[in-house]
């Protein structure tokens, strides 16, 4: 009997070295994301553990907050993030830092879900109106602050380092609302949630919703990135996360409700205040979930961010789309694949 028992205490001890072995061996997809519901998959994705449930057993999970574009991309070039949710103009600018190595764009995340909001107290009622004025932006090239500049450029206004009179602050979301509050600022353009918020709780006022400054209302506001080295080295765990980000998709199409509900949870958690309900039905109301990178506004932005003097010339981007895998799970599921 005792020897029975040693041999038994003997097997679950041996059990027990391996599954540490096993854990200790994951590999952790790191994922970075905004706290925004302009990332629509990843906040959903991450309050139901879809992706954590969708990836091999040898893989594990670790997301990782960012503010704005140009952080991820910092993190991206230091082999530090391996996937992302991130805006086009940052994308834009880290394929071209990196002359075309650093990462490749393997899906769509979201369409619309931009605006310019102005302070009540500000006296902008036109665009003449935004001579002498402080206008924020998430951060400066992040996908946001592309568009103002582009925009201001395209009305006749010049900011401050162009010559003109028109201050850009690159400002983090949360500080642009208290900003807001204070009078410190007069403007700002912003993705969602934080354009509602400006205007629900910063008392502001719907100056320009991106959308109308696009064909059919359509423009790109979110992707989901690769580091290419890690494209390369586990295509099977991208195939995997692009699988759940489609159904995630299709799912947040369907369940918008619910997908509010979750989106709400994450945000609560990583900024520590939920939207309220009628701030949150606002703010989507503005966005489409996608999985289409929709290209040609991707282009466009190109094109904006050298008329805004960010770029010196427009980029070759034959490479910078790497649709295959996504391709992949549309045929599976047979769905339009991407061209």
């Amino acid at each position: 009997m005792t020897k029975i028992l040693n041999r038994s205490w003997l097997a679950i001890l041996l059990l027990v070295v391996i599954s540490a072995g096993t854990m200790q061996a994951q590999l952790p997809v790191r994922v970075g994301y905004f706290p925004n519901i302009s990332h629509p998959q990843a906040l959903v994705g991450k309050a139901q553990g879809a992706f954590e449930r969708s990836l091999s057993p040898g893989y594990r999970v670790e997301w990782k907050q960012f503010n704005a574009g140009p952080s991820v991309i910092e993190a991206i070039f230091a082999g530090a993030l391996d996937l992302a949710y991130i805006g086009p103009s940052p994308t834009l600018n880290g394929y071209i830092q990196s002359h075309g190595d650093a990462l490749r764009v393997v899906a769509g995340a979201c369409s619309g879900g931009a605006s310019l909001v102005v302070r009540e107290g500000a006296n902008i009622h036109k665009v003449s109106d935004f001579h002498g004025k402080r206008i924020a932006s998430p951060q400066l090239g992040n996908t946001q602050d592309v568009a103002l500049r582009s925009w201001l450029h395209s009305q006749g206004l010049a900011t401050v380092d162009k010559g003109g009179d028109v201050q850009v602050l690159p400002l983090a979301n949360p500080d642009q609302l208290t900003l807001f509050l204070k009078g410190e600022i007069d403007a700002a353009w912003a993705p969602e949630p934080w354009a509602t918020r400006l205007i629900d709780e910063g008392h502001g006022r719907l100056f320009l919703d991106e959308r109308k400054l696009w064909p059919n209302g359509q423009f790109v506001t979110a992707l989901l990135i690769v580091r290419t080295d890690f494209l390369h080295q586990h295509p099977e765990v991208v195939r995997q996360w692009l699988r759940t980000h489609v159904e995630l998709t299709d799912w947040i199409k369907a369940h918008p409700d619910e997908a509010k509900r979750e989106m709400n949870n994450e945000i609560q958690k990583d900024t520590g205040k939920a939207l309220p309900p009628a701030e949150m039905n606002e703010a989507f109301s503005r966005l489409t979930p996608t999985w289409d990178p929709l290209r040609s506004t991707m282009a466009a932005s190109a094109q904006a961010s050298v008329a805004a003097g960010l770029l010196h010339k427009l980029p070759d981007l034959s490479g910078l789309y790497d649709l295959t895998l996504l391709n992949q799970v549309l045929t599976e599921k047979n769905k339009k694949v991407i061209r």
